[in-house]
């Protein structure tokens, strides 16, 4: 199928069993053979879709490739998980967006097993909360660690100490202090002692 059959295959199958649901479908991709179709669903029917998508014969998508989420700032945050059919050979991203003030998503381990880390790390770095996970604890950052990195008014400590795009390092700077002198890595002789240079001033001797 193409991505716009997927998206439509899947919108078809979720307003089968829900007349009120809002989900929309949608194409992106880097261009021709890298299309896939994109299907935005509410958050009450995230664990649904992507049960659908799994399950139903024309879908598929029996591979979860990956699941993260995208700080939207007043709009909250999208939580995306991307699916492949083995069979098929079509994709599928599935979005929801939640709320900022009370991010919760339903886990989908229960369908994909190997979703427990995507889901502890989107957890830990956005502070989503994966309802019915069976281990939501911190993944990557040390102990007594405070704050979501990923969210986008986490300060990091590297633009506390220079500021963004960045400073340049002491020394570099077109203004104040000289350019420090480049060093040459231990064990690299001096150009003037090898190469066209050292060449040349043998001839001239």
């Amino acid at each position: 199928m193409t991505p716009e059959e997927v998206g439509e295959r899947m919108v078809a199958l979720m307003e089968t069993e829900a007349e009120d649901a809002t989900v929309v479908a949608s194409v992106s991709g880097g261009g021709p053979g890298h299309e896939r179709a994109v299907v935005d669903v509410p958050v009450a029917r995230w664990w649904e879709a992507i049960g659908t998508a799994k399950h139903n014969g024309a879908l598929g998508c029996d591979f979860f490739d990956w699941l993260s989420a995208v700080d939207e700032l007043d709009e909250g945050f999208s939580v995306v998980c991307h699916l492949f059919s083995s069979r098929r050979k079509h994709s599928l991203l599935i979005r929801t967006r939640v709320p900022r003030d009370e991010p919760v998503v339903e886990s989908v381990v229960e369908l994909f097993p190997g979703a427990a880390w995507h889901e502890r790390e989107t957890y830990e770095m956005f502070g989503i909360t994966f309802a019915r996970h069976p281990d939501l604890k911190p993944l990557l950052l040390p102990p007594g660690f405070e704050g979501h990195p990923l969210r986008k008014e986490f300060v990091l400590a590297a633009r506390v100490a220079k500021a963004w795009p960045g400073a340049k390092e002491p020394g570099e700077s077109e203004h104040g202090t000289a350019k420090r002198a480049p060093m040459r890595p231990p064990g690299v002789p001096d150009p003037a002692e090898w190469g066209p240079n050292a060449t040349r001033r043998s001839e001239d001797d």
